[in-house]
């Protein structure tokens, strides 16, 4: 009430307030009147935006989502063959690099890193820009930065920060994986019947070691967009993390509750995707078992 209600709002402006807003009415039919338009897909108006808090969301939800998606493409294109590198040469100097430097993206506070980012590729280089989306193009109404080259400048040192803690999950699980699975007796038989190198590696040892990293990556997925708050404050990025630090500040309730029923959502259809790809690595497993 003290933030739809001027301060010196008359107790008669008060009272309407309050029967507008069905404040006057007991606890429990409040609840039951908010779940209904929940399920109605009616989150309630913003309190700042005098707009319907979904659609507050929805509009931003697709920066965060390509800012995500972009981090998820790094780890994994990265993270796996480093992982894969270190896993056969575990003795080599770039294998300790490889370990090493993936130690530091989980020690190292993301806030920080970007910070760093900013200072060195943006201050001192001046290769990329410091903040912000940058120019946007749309694709079916949605504006994207990929499809054009300075929106792409834009997103790299974002994506880079957001996921660097993903990325050093990959490397380490694909590492653990191939040192696991390469004194495994199929390995040792499959060497024995002198298959290629390249074959084992991508055959037999990746499509064992993807599993576990599958299955990281769904549940990170979620994370990500979740915990894309910081990144998003330090890059000026206008995302869906950006306008619940807002919210926050603002006590913009409906937003907030708004985000957190999307970001829940997001959670459940990632695992549904992460068990359907469990059972697409390994036929030993059915979707059905997985549920049991």
């Amino acid at each position: 009430m003290a933030v739809l209600i001027h301060p010196q709002a008359d107790q008669i402006e008060i009272q309407e307030a309050t029967k507008r807003l069905g404040l006057d009415r007991p606890i429990w039919e409040q609840y039951l009147i908010y779940m209904g338009n929940i399920f109605k897909g009616d989150f309630g108006n913003s309190f700042v935006y005098n707009e319907p808090s979904l659609k507050v969301i929805l509009q931003r939800l697709p920066a965060t989502f390509e800012l995500v998606v972009c981090s998820f493409v790094i780890a994994i294109f990265v993270g796996i063959p480093l992982g894969l590198i270190a896993g056969f040469r575990p003795s080599e100097w770039i294998s300790r690099i490889i370990m090493g430097g993936s130690i530091l993206g989980f020690s190292l506070p993301s806030f920080w890193v970007g910070l760093m980012l900013i200072m060195l590729f943006a201050v001192q280089l001046g290769w990329l820009p410091s903040g912000g989306q940058g120019p946007t193009t749309e694709v079916f109404g949605i504006g994207l930065s990929l499809i054009n080259v300075e929106g792409i400048k834009h997103l790299i040192l974002p994506a880079i920060n957001l996921g660097l803690v993903l990325l050093s999950t990959v490397i380490r699980l694909t590492y653990s994986g191939v040192r696991e699975i390469i004194l495994s007796d199929f390995i040792k038989f499959a060497y024995a019947k002198g298959l290629p190198n390249r074959r084992i590696v991508f055959i037999h040892v990746l499509k064992n070691v993807l599993v576990p990293v599958v299955t990281i990556l769904g549940l990170e997925f979620g994370n990500l967009i979740a915990f894309s708050v910081v990144t998003e404050s330090v890059f000026a990025w206008p995302g869906i993390g950006k306008v619940l630090i807002e919210s926050i500040e603002n006590l913009d309730r409906p937003v907030i509750v708004a985000y957190l029923l999307i970001v829940a959502v997001m959670f459940t259809v990632a695992n549904m995707i992460v068990d359907i790809l469990y059972s697409i690595l390994d036929p030993r497993v059915t979707v059905t078992e997985m549920g049991n």
